[in-house]
């Protein structure tokens, strides 16, 4: 292996000194420490492709509010659980504008970034029907949240869509829903890790099934918007983001704004409860907080506030700020994020160029968008050999078997690269050609 950028040994002390025990089954968290640690003991700069952060400039508009709302003295007052009145109506204007869904301010419930949303929504969904005690993964996704049900105790069961699309979805979903043990379903659309998006077919199958067998969805929307085959980015007026609202009211949105609003150190996000389950009363709920068992009130009240006591006050106003922005139709968060997918069309151009392949190429009959992330596969190697191998090369990424795909390659994060790397990628992958 001669073209190597980085030795066997030098990988090797890395991973000895951070007491990593497989480094093919290395965690995103891993493979970030291992990528920093090479850069700072050799001055050689990675390709970073693990970790999954904003690459722009976060939205000067939430900048703005969140300053104004500290010199008017918010961070002396603890925020109301339920959310400050400003974000909670801006929220349900912004899901009306970009999804055409009607949702009441009180369903939209501030949260300190969608992680804790789905932690929140975890357990909520799993304590709401004492038959109902196991969540069900449509993978591949974003592994953290099977990390926190390990940490919940709660069950999961998990498939990779990959060879379940279109009609096939149905009649794997109900293998698992006719158990009656399914509280809830989670994905994320656009995928991470691989980009896919479900259809509007797919999505009225999952919801017709929830609300056949009373399972909720959590939909994630991190990335939303950011289907950059459509021009999603005109509020009040069509083409719509795709949702699995229009099909069940049996359902959470998480909306964060990490990347749409490139605001992520803010860990700003609202989950917006449909006002149907909002309102709907739990007889599991009740025997266990001793309250009136409302989903919605205990959603808040005794499960949100014990985890973090609400949300940022200054952090909500800025989240505010850029709902409205971009409801107003001032701030077209579509077009600032579209540079993902100029930089992803640039990185799989290089990728195929010297061999390697896209792993999750299709939704069902069309190439699936350029977007922040893809997926990539070598010839016969698994997704560690090839995460292993690509760390010699200088460029790091996570393997897929880490996020629940059945498939063989690395997920691929578009978001750090700028324009001096390119050249550097692509004389690393022409290495890595050489000697493979």
């Amino acid at each position: 292996m001669q073209h190597r950028v980085f030795s066997q040994q030098q990988i090797d002390n890395i991973v000895d000194e951070l007491k990593i025990t497989n480094l093919e089954k290395a965690t995103i968290g891993e493979v970030l420490l291992i990528a920093s640690r090479l850069e700072q003991k050799t001055g050689i700069p990675f390709i970073r492709m693990d970790q999954g952060v904003p690459g722009l400039a976060p939205c000067r508009i939430g900048l703005d509010a969140e300053k104004e709302a500290l010199d008017r003295g918010v961070a002396s007052m603890y925020p109301a659980a339920e959310g400050i009145p400003v974000l909670k109506e801006e929220s349900a204007r912004f899901v009306k504008a970009f999804l055409d869904i009607d949702i009441s301010p009180v369903s939209c419930i501030p949260v300190t970034g969608s992680v804790a949303g789905s932690f929140g929504s975890f357990i909520a969904c799993n304590q709401r029907d004492d038959r109902k005690d196991t969540v069900l993964f449509i993978d591949p996704g974003f592994p953290i949240q099977k990390s926190q049900l390990k940490v919940l105790g709660i069950q999961y069961e998990e498939f990779d869509v990959y060879k379940f699309r279109g009609d096939g979805l149905r009649d794997k979903l109900e293998t698992y829903l006719q158990k009656g043990n399914i509280s809830s379903i989670v994905y994320s659309n656009p995928n991470n890790p691989a980009w896919i998006c479900l259809t509007e077919e797919e999505l009225k199958i999952i919801g017709e099934l929830a609300t056949k067998y009373d399972t909720i969805i959590l939909e994630d929307l991190a990335y939303f918007g950011m289907d950059f085959r459509v021009d999603f980015g005109h509020p009040f007026q069509s083409p719509y983001v795709p949702t699995v609202a229009r099909y069940t009211d049996n359902y959470i949105l998480m909306l964060s704004s990490s990347k749409i609003f490139s605001y992520a150190g803010q860990r700003a996000a609202v989950v917006c409860v449909s006002d149907k389950l909002f309102t709907q009363k739990s007889e599991a709920l009740a025997r266990r907080y001793s309250g009136a068992g409302i989903f919605g009130p205990t959603f808040v009240g005794a499960i949100l506030y014990m985890i973090t006591s609400g949300s940022t006050h200054t952090t909500q106003y800025g989240y505010a700020a850029m709902l409205k922005a971009a409801s107003d139709g001032k701030l077209n968060f579509v077009e600032e994020t579209r540079e993902y997918a100029r930089r992803a069309k640039r990185m799989k151009d290089s990728f195929e160029r010297y061999g390697f392949h896209i792993v999750y190429d299709k939704d069902i009959d069309r190439n699936i968008s350029d977007g922040f992330f893809f997926t990539i596969g070598y010839k016969d190697m698994n997704c560690g050999e090839l995460m292993q191998e690509l760390l010699y090369y200088g460029i790091s990424s996570i393997a897929l078997s880490t996020t629940g795909s059945q498939q063989q390659g690395v997920r691929a994060c578009c978001s750090r690269m700028s324009e001096n790397l390119y050249e550097v990628l692509d004389s690393r992958l022409k290495a890595f050609s050489l000697d493979h």
